[in-house]
């Protein structure tokens, strides 16, 4: 059994495999509530030992303080940083340092001895891996486009079989990953992870700002690529983050001659303007063409039609739908967890087929690693809030056939579902285990469910799940995503169909449904096909303003504080007391407690 584990950094995770198979995969900010939390992934690490049911035989880390050291002192002597950001990098160094006395007392005795068997691997080096060898490629090109790890922010170069070999790397302080951060900041939405919002943004604005954002990026003939470093401070001035026991953070990384070329920055209380959406727009343009250099020249590099692709940016589906569109490569693999999560992943997976010559066997076709909970952990949750659902109806379904046709009808009705089975996704998205479900035909929906149940800004689009067999009737130019990590356009004969779904500029972020993969949620969707004809629903976290919900006890928690109006939990189902009465009369199937 090899653990993995991402510590010390944001989106902390652990991942568990046995003879090259993952077992169990999952972040810490599940388990804390607290999104990206970081610092050391105690109950994810406890939870995949658990589900391994083996000793742990290495532990695997995703970063290695000693990576690049020459350049990290060069560099150092040359840009004289201050103290502040010297003292902060050190103490991280130091942390890391001390991970194996640290991990030696949350492992069980069996696996204390593996602590002193740690390997450290470099951070992209561990993003390369968690793409190509989770993916179904014997050969591919690898590339991973990030913020910052172990000093590099860009790398790539070829996966065979076994082997990853690295042809090409960018390193500190030049990076996509801050660049986009910087702007996001800029925008107004300061938290850690925030950049999806602007990406969110884009397309209500018009890229009016593009010449002057590429400004600050000069992109070289080799497929590398240079900030202007006088529009950010990451270098010098000491950014301070917090990477322990908690919620990450980052100071401001813009200088204030971004407020000179773009105007002055939107103050987070402020509402967004046209002036925001444009800037918005043009960064996505940017980043964009920046990307797609880099891309290409790893083609040209290495001559290979697969891509396997890793790192922050990779979680930028809107970029990841035009790959085949602005590059060579025919087939893209980005696997659910790109970010520095899947990190955790990436490191058990190099040391089990690079460093321990293990034979490659496992492919991640579907994102369900996370725990799952027995009918009688969901009826314990239940009877622990007793009171507090005494008004509501429940329903005990006999088949989960039956709980599909009546959960359909209450969707097709307009209600809002929360939507929680088997194991929780990997990953940032909720893929149809932890949802939040409604009918895409309404085009008041995602109002609704922005301003009464994820309180959060209204420009923020959903996204479609669609029975894989559809996907071409409703989508142009896209292939079978399970990971809801790529954005296509919707068919413009369908866009008045699936208003809810379909963002400002007629596109969606689809997620592909299979029977193979997740029979319970194929057949919900395949059940309102049924009733309306359409085989969609919107889908979005099953969250208010959290990390996606875990354990039974935080959806009924998110179904009581928000105007969810039912939650279906295994084959139980709760319905709110104003549409209980319709609802149960809708289900022949049901025994109402």
């Amino acid at each position: 059994m090899i653990l993995g584990i991402n510590a010390y950094h944001g989106d902390v995770a652990a991942a568990a495999l046995v003879n090259g198979r993952l077992v169990m995969a999952v972040e810490e900010e599940r388990y804390r509530r607290v999104k990206h939390w970081a610092g050391i992934p105690v109950d994810s690490i406890r939870a995949c030992i658990a589900a391994a049911d083996e000793p742990v035989e290495h532990v695997a880390v995703s970063r290695d303080p000693r990576a690049h050291l020459w350049r990290k002192l060069w560099f150092a002597a040359r840009h004289r940083p201050s103290a502040a950001a010297l003292l902060d990098r050190a103490r991280n160094s130091r942390a890391l340092g001390d991970l194996a006395s640290v991990l030696r007392p949350i492992l069980p005795p069996s696996s204390r001895a593996a602590a002193d068997r740690l390997h450290a691997i470099e951070h992209h080096t561990a993003h390369l891996a968690s793409a190509f060898y989770a993916s179904p490629f014997d050969d591919a090109a690898v590339c991973a486009i990030d913020g910052f790890g172990d000093f590099v922010s860009t790398s790539w170069g070829i996966g065979a079989d076994r082997r990853l070999s690295l042809r090409r790397r960018v390193f500190f302080p030049h990076s996509l990953g801050l660049l986009y951060v910087a702007v996001t900041q800029f925008l107004g939405f300061q938290k850690y992870g925030d950049e999806y919002k602007v990406m969110g943004l884009a397309p209500y604005g018009a890229p009016d700002f593009a010449d002057r954002l590429r400004r600050l990026v000069r992109l070289h003939p080799d497929g590398g690529f240079e900030l202007d470093l006088s529009y950010f401070r990451h270098h010098t001035s000491g950014i301070t983050m917090t990477w322990r026991d908690g919620e990450p953070s980052m100071g401001r990384v813009f200088t204030p001659a971004l407020e000179a070329l773009l105007g002055p920055a939107r103050d987070p209380a402020r509402p967004v303007e046209p002036r925001h959406e444009a800037i918005a727009a043009s960064l996505q343009l940017v980043f964009e063409e920046a990307a797609f250099h880099v891309l290409n020249a790893v083609h040209r590099q290495t001559s290979r039609r697969r891509l396997c692709l890793a790192g922050g940016c990779a979680m930028n589906s809107v970029m990841n739908g035009k790959i085949r569109e602005r590059t060579p490569f025919e087939e893209v693999y980005v696997q659910p967890a790109a970010a520095d999560n899947g990190t955790a992943l990436g490191a058990a997976l190099y040391v089990a087929h690079q460093r321990l010559g293990q034979p490659r066997g496992f492919v991640m076709e579907h994102a369900y690693w996370g725990p799952a909970f027995t009918d009688g952990a969901i009826d314990a949750a239940i009877d622990g809030r007793r009171r507090d659902v005494r008004a509501c109806a429940r329903l005990d379904f006999q088949s989960h056939d039956d709980l599909c046709a009546w959960t359909a009808g209450r969707l097709a009705e307009g209600l809002i579902v929360g939507w929680f089975q088997g194991h929780m996704e990997w990953g940032a998205r909720a893929l149809g285990n932890r949802s939040i479900l409604a009918d895409p035909r309404r085009s008041d929906m995602r109002e609704i469910i922005n301003t009464k149940i994820k309180f959060r800004e209204k420009f923020r689009p959903f996204a479609p799940s669609i029975l894989e067999e559809a996907l071409d009737e409703y989508f142009v130019g896209a292939v079978a995503d399970p990971f809801m990590i790529q954005v296509y356009p919707v068919r413009p004969d369908k866009r008045q169909r699936i208003p809810a779904v379909t963002h400002v500029d007629g596109s969606g972020r689809l997620q592909t449904v299979s029977h193979r993969h997740n029979p319970a949620y194929w057949s919900l969707i395949d059940a309102f096909r049924r009733l309306t004809g359409v085989p969609v629903l919107l889908n979005t976290s099953f969250n208010e303003n959290e990390p996606i919900v875990l354990q039974p006890a935080e959806a009924l928690d998110c179904f009581l504080r928000t105007d969810l109006d039912v939650l279906v939990m295994g084959r139980r189902a709760l319905v709110k007391p104003a549409v209980a009465e319709r609802a149960v009369a809708s289900s022949e199937a049901a025994v109402t407690s």
